[in-house]
């Protein structure tokens, strides 16, 4: 298993997108030494900890390409069609890609490319 963290702006904002509009459930650790936020969704887990004041900088932006974060899952088409349903963003929509993986991404509220796939 794995986790990916996350920095944010405003760490709170960016729980409540994922909870309203991703399906996620965020557990606040913001009393600890180190404040974050922990996202939780079927075997996918966010780290979300705050930036200082710091933008986020896509991967796409600081390096001309690539995703923020890559999720692997089988429920593709189900779960496009929620994410669509409560207005979150589509970049890509599902598709089979160049590399063989069905996949479709979406931007969260920092701007970040979330790509859901799996190799076809």
């Amino acid at each position: 298993m794995s986790h990916c963290i996350f920095p944010a702006p405003d760490i709170s904002a960016t729980a409540s997108f994922y909870e309203q509009k991703m399906g996620f459930q965020a557990v606040s650790y913001l009393d600890a030494a180190e404040p974050h936020i922990c996202l939780y969704r079927d075997a996918t887990e966010i780290i979300l900890t705050q930036t200082q004041g710091q933008k986020v900088i896509p991967n796409r932006e600081q390096y001309g390409y690539g995703y923020d974060a890559y999720f692997i899952t089988k429920n593709q088409v189900e779960l496009q069609k929620e994410f669509v349903k409560s207005g979150v963003k589509i970049i890509r929509p599902l598709t089979v890609t160049d590399y063989n993986n069905r996949e479709f991404v979406v931007e969260d509220i920092d701007r970040r490319w979330i790509a859901f796939g799996i190799k076809d």
